[in-house]
């Protein structure tokens, strides 16, 4: 026998309204998740106010405190009660919830911190006094005179004592704080005219970040506060990129394929200035990355799409870090578009940083040279009877091939001129400043791969008839294919429909071989629904491609002469992407004069 379900009563319960406080509960639960949610909120109402400078305050990862201070336009007096209401908000009148062009419109915010937590709010107006309001656990005390300067403090003290069970969920004081300072640097990012200033009082006042109001023009300023959140290395390596499409306006930099992480840690994504975390942008943004990584790398980039605020839905979630567009291929289709472009423009550039791992390779053990010994007395050597240093005969070192002094003009190229062959793979080359190492094998695999995909897209991807069309089942998923059967059949692949819910394969790319027409299907099908574009026919053709350029380029043991290989070079610097091999490695590493002396200690 079952058990009775304990949801259901036989005693029928009247509907009833909640009361304010378990309303503004409730509501917290979805705007404030943890103190990290506390301190985007309470930071975004700062930039709305116009603020030029922000400092944020925590304790124990924000569970006992959190401070925000702003210099902006403050609130008046009597709306300050009216601040700490749900649903109420100066940001919008309520009238059109598609043209937001603020960060907060929801209301929420400060009514959900008030009923969770100990909460103080000052403020002051530009010629007026200040004035100071407090709330716990949702009741609101008077308002009285208070001592500050212009613009709003909210300080927030004991969070979530007001629902002990939240408390359990948080994690350690280190983790908390970690989120904290991870929130504030993305938000730090997309504001560089405005400065932020993150301590920790906790024991000490420690402080966890700081970056100063950029000066400039946006593209410099941008720039300058990347290189203070994310590091100088990574701008040194990225590409500023500008594309636009249908209303919408791509911006950022985009890190050289050589410079990609381990995991997907420096990819940010902004709208409307506004950081999101969405599955199919970031998807995108991969896709951007496709031919020129492996598939363990993830590459750095910091994107900024600007639009008409009808253009994009950003009343999606609570949290609003999730957006809606109205066209959401065309956001994904710049995305792709614009990193293709920048990434074909940096030619055979690779990143600063391969040079770096290679000289940390290179470094040896610690050790003290003859000159900086103790002197342990005289030591007397044999005169040597003679010079006989002409007497040594011309040798080829094993596996290396030396070629004649390269002409001057050459050194002055990109990656110089010729001067040896190591091992029957690695050419040397020397620059005007330095040397340079190359994977000849690697190098060449991706001229030959770059050469095979402009000849694909000048003239199409040859199809093979197939004997018996393959009929393929999709179901309602069907139209979703046929949608974009005239791109298809641009790579080759052609679809007709065959009555409700199936289509006919009758031509597959011929470069594929023998194929699984049904399984390819299905892919494409799988790909359309989660992205909204198929990339997987592409990819595997560009998989093809890639293969055959592996097996047709230079083989390692194969002795190159000196026009060879600066034909290899010159075509280096005139292939995109040539940088990195089709597999993401880099095909060369360049070592500048100073670098090589420190290695011998001579710097």
């Amino acid at each position: 026998m079952l058990a009775p379900d304990p949801n259901i009563s036989e005693n029928r319960k009247s509907i009833r309204r909640l009361d304010d406080g378990a309303i503004n509960r409730i509501a917290a639960g979805e705007v404030v998740e943890r103190p990290a949610s506390a301190v985007k909120e309470l930071v975004e109402n700062a930039i709305d106010a116009g603020a030029t400078r922000i400092g944020v305050a925590i304790a124990d990862g924000g569970k006992r405190l959190i401070r925000v201070a702003d210099d902006g336009s403050g609130i008046a007096p009597d709306e300050m009660p009216l601040a700490l209401a749900r649903h109420a908000t100066s940001k919008i009148d309520g009238t059109d919830l598609l043209n937001i062009r603020t960060f907060g419109f929801r209301g929420e915010a400060l009514a959900s911190l008030a009923a969770v937590s100990r909460l103080s709010l000052t403020s002051r107006v530009a010629g007026g006094d200040a004035y100071r309001l407090d709330a716990s656990a949702g009741e609101i005390g008077d308002l009285r005179p208070s001592a500050g300067r212009p613009g709003t403090v909210v300080e927030i003290r004991d969070l979530f004592f007001a629902t002990p069970a939240r408390l359990k969920f948080l994690r350690s004081g280190q983790a908390e704080t970690r989120a904290v300072v991870d929130v504030v640097k993305r938000l730090a990012m997309a504001e560089p005219y405005v400065g932020f200033e993150l301590v920790d009082e906790s024991d000490t006042h420690r402080t966890l970040f700081k970056a100063d109001v950029e000066q400039g023009e946006p593209v410099a300023a941008l720039r300058a506060r990347l290189a203070k959140v994310l590091g100088p290395d990574f701008v040194e390596n990225a590409l500023p990129l500008e594309a636009e499409r249908e209303g919408l306006h791509l911006t950022g930099f985009a890190a050289l394929p050589t410079y990609s992480r381990g995991s997907a840690i420096q990819q940010f994504v902004y709208v409307n200035g506004r950081n999101v975390r969405d599955k199919a942008l970031i998807g995108a943004l991969r896709a951007g990355y496709m031919d020129v990584l492996s598939r363990d790398r993830h590459p750095a980039a910091v994107l900024f799409i600007d639009c008409d605020p009808v253009l994009v839905d950003v009343n999606v979630h609570p949290a609003k870090t999730e957006v809606r567009f109205r066209d959401a291929q065309a956001a994904r289709s710049l995305i792709v578009r614009g990193l293709r472009e920048v990434l074909t423009t940096a030619g055979h550039r690779a990143s600063s940083t391969v040079a770096d791992a290679t000289l940390e390779a290179f470094q040896p053990e610690p050790r003290v040279y003859q000159m900086d010994r103790p002197s342990r007395g005289p030591v007397f050597f044999e005169e040597p009877a003679q010079d006989r240093s002409g007497f040594l005969p011309p040798t080829e070192a094993a596996g290396a091939r030396v070629e004649p002094e390269p002409l001057a003009q050459d050194i002055d190229l990109p990656l110089g001129a010729a001067r040896a062959q190591l091992h029957e793979n690695f050419i040397v080359a020397q620059t005007r400043d330095g040397m340079v190492l190359v994977d000849a094998h690697a190098a060449h695999e991706r001229i030959v791969y770059e050469t095979l995909k402009s000849q694909r897209d000048t003239n199409g991807v040859a199809a093979q008839a197939l004997l018996v069309p393959e009929i393929v089942e999709l179901g309602q998923d069907a139209e979703l294919l046929l949608g974009v059967a005239d791109e298809l059949a641009g790579l080759g692949l052609v679809v007709e429909p065959f009555g409700p819910g199936a289509v006919a394969v009758r031509e597959v790319p011929a470069i594929l071989g023998l194929v699984d027409a049904g399984a390819l299907i299905r892919d494409i099908v799988d790909e359309l629904s989660a992205a909204g574009s198929s990339a997987a026919l592409i990819a595997r053709i560009d998989a093809i491609l890639s293969r055959i350029a592996c097996h047709g380029s230079v083989r390692t043991g194969r002795r190159m002469n000196a026009a060879e290989m600066n034909a290899l070079l010159r075509q280096m610097e005139a292939t995109p992407r040539a940088g990195q091999c089709n597999h993401g490695r880099p095909t060369y590493v360049e070592l500048k004069l100073d670098d090589i002396e420190k290695l011998f200690g001579r710097r």
